[in-house]
Formats: structure tokens, sequence, C-alpha cells
């Protein structure tokens, strides 16, 4: 079959289209023919041998895909051949055919196209479980979101609307000001021009902020961490600037707030009835147009290196969705 493969950990440079052997589901996992498959940072930094796990090479990058099941393993009961899906998996989906647990593979409702829902696992998954799950936001909280208008930034925005939270957007340049407006923030931060605790003292008046959810780390999570109001809840989700970052435990002492560490993949390993449910309701959310995920641009599958290096230079809003049939 054709696919992406990966050879060595030097980057999407080194990406080559080529034909590997199909692989087989285990007894536990789905075959699927795959339609659409999007684009991570994750994916960027996997290739890149800058991730927390190395695959064996070569192997498919891919983190996230939709399409059609194809054949099942004898220990699959929620799925059938002919059943439209999305999965998540640590790789594999840069290719025809790609196989996925069961419990990390959901149904797609009709009218749920496979561009859009090759972009909801990973992105509302990661936003869903961070301030439903981790955070436990409440109606009417502040949460400041980082990288706002990235793939998991901007899920966050539009699942914090729809969860009745204030979204203060966080932004490196303005013309992602109109994007994150869009899907549902009332106040944007460009921190890499304002004064971060300027203006968030401003528009909290002071109080500080209920919840922080960070994709960039570095000095923006260590300004963050002067910036929480009272029993906050400050989440690291990623660090998208390359540095992890390092503060002073009397902070979160001294205002009674809390660090929470968030990962939606080690989560879903150990608990995947739970997972399965999130992923059922975010689908049902999304044929319902209650959350409406944003794709950046659909390219074919033989430019997925030029998709990754967009992903990495930052310039996506949303998510870059590639088409394989």
């Amino acid at each position: 079959m054709k696919a992406m493969l990966c050879h060595s950990f030097t980057g999407p440079g080194d990406l080559r289209l080529g034909e590997t052997a199909e692989p087989r589901p285990a007894a536990d996992e789905i075959l699927i023919d795959v339609h659409a498959a999007s684009v991570s940072f994750m994916d960027q930094l996997l290739v890149s041998g800058l991730y927390q796990m190395r695959p064996p090479t070569p192997f498919v990058p891919g983190t996230e895909a939709s399409g059609v099941v194809v054949a099942v393993g004898d220990k699959v009961t929620k799925f059938a051949r002919g059943d439209r899906v999305a999965s998540s998996s640590w790789i594999g989906g840069y290719a025809e055919r790609m196989t996925a647990k069961e419990s990390k593979s959901v149904r797609l409702p009709d009218g749920v196209a496979f561009e859009a829902a090759a972009t909801v696992l990973h992105n509302y998954g990661t936003a869903y479980y961070a301030l439903v799950e981790r955070a436990r936001a409440a109606r009417g909280e502040t949460v400041f979101i980082t990288g706002a208008a990235g793939g998991v930034g901007l899920a966050a925005v539009d699942l914090a609307r729809h969860l009745g939270l204030r979204v203060v957007a966080g932004i490196g340049s303005d013309d992602k000001a109109a994007l994150v407006r869009d899907y549902g923030a009332s106040e944007i931060i460009n921190y890499r021009r304002e004064d971060l605790r300027d203006r968030i003292k401003t528009i909290t008046g002071g109080d500080g902020i209920d919840v922080g959810f960070d994709n960039v780390g570095g000095a923006i999570f260590e300004q963050m961490a002067r910036l929480m109001a009272w029993n906050g809840r400050l989440m690291p989700i990623g660090f998208t600037g390359g540095e992890i970052p390092q503060i002073p435990m009397n902070l979160p002492l001294l205002k009674n707030y809390s660090i929470i560490g968030v990962f939606a993949g080690a989560w879903a390993e150990k608990f995947p009835d739970e997972a399965a449910r999130m992923n059922d309701t975010l689908m049902q959310w999304l044929a319902g147009g209650q959350i409406r995920p944003r794709i950046d641009r659909i390219l074919p599958l033989e430019e997925a290196a030029d998709a990754m290096r967009a992903v990495a230079s930052r310039t996506v809003q949303g998510r870059i969705v590639l088409k394989i049939r």
C-alpha cells in the first residue's frame, strides 16, 4: 500500500512516499481504509526525534485519521466492516490503510465528513480532557488559552465557549485575532507585543485566571504562574515554544492554586472506557454543530512534509488535513 514513510528521525524533509506492507489488525483492533488524516504538532516532533517515544524505523507517521472499517480483530464488538469511523493512534495515519484500537475509535454520525472527523479526537479530546476532566471548569470561570489559533488551542477556545467559560485567547500575531474571536474569545492578548501581566490584571479586575491552558511553555507559562486566581488550575498542555518552564513553588502555595498535568493520550490508554465515552460525546457535538473544527487547508498525502513544516512554523490556523482517498 502507499504510505508516507519516516526512515530516520531527521525531520519532515526526509519523509518519503513509498510502498509498505498492509498492517493486520490485532484481536482488539480494526483495519481502516483511510480517507483523511490530520497533521499534528506531535507528528512533526515524532519524525524529528523530539518526542518522548521513538517507534522502530521505518514507520508511518500520523496520529489521527478517519475512514471506513474493512476488517476487525477477533475481540472487537463495537465495529463491523463498512462502518465510518475516526481513530487515534501513536502512528500509522499517513497511509492508505491503518490499524487502530477499538477503544480509540468512534463511529461517525450521519452527515459528518471524513475531513472534519479527522481533526476532532486529538484536538478536542485534549481540550475536553483538560477542561472537563482535569480542571473541572465551571460556567462563568475565566480561562486563558495560549497558542489559541493552533490546532489544540483553537479547539480549546471553541470548547470553552460551548461550556460557558469566559475565554481569553493568547496569540503571537495580530493576524490570528479575528479567527479566535470568531471561535468564542471575548478578550485577546498578543503576548509578543503586549504586557501579559497588565492585560490579565485589567481583564480580570485583578482577580487573576481561574483556568490556565498553556500550549507554549517557557516564559509564557512562568508569567501565567504569577497570574492565577485563588483556587485556580494551571495546566501545561505542551511546549511548542521549545522550552520546558520552571517556576518557584511558593507561587501555587500563596494562591492555593493547582498545577495539573494534562497527557490525554496516556489517560486514554489507562481509562479506555472513559475516553470512548468522551469521543462519542465529541462526535455528537460535531454532528449537532456545537463544535466546529477549523480546517486550514486540505493537501494530498504527497505534501505531508510541507504540512509538517507549516505546523512547526506556526503558520497554521486550526488543522491541516491530508486527503488520502
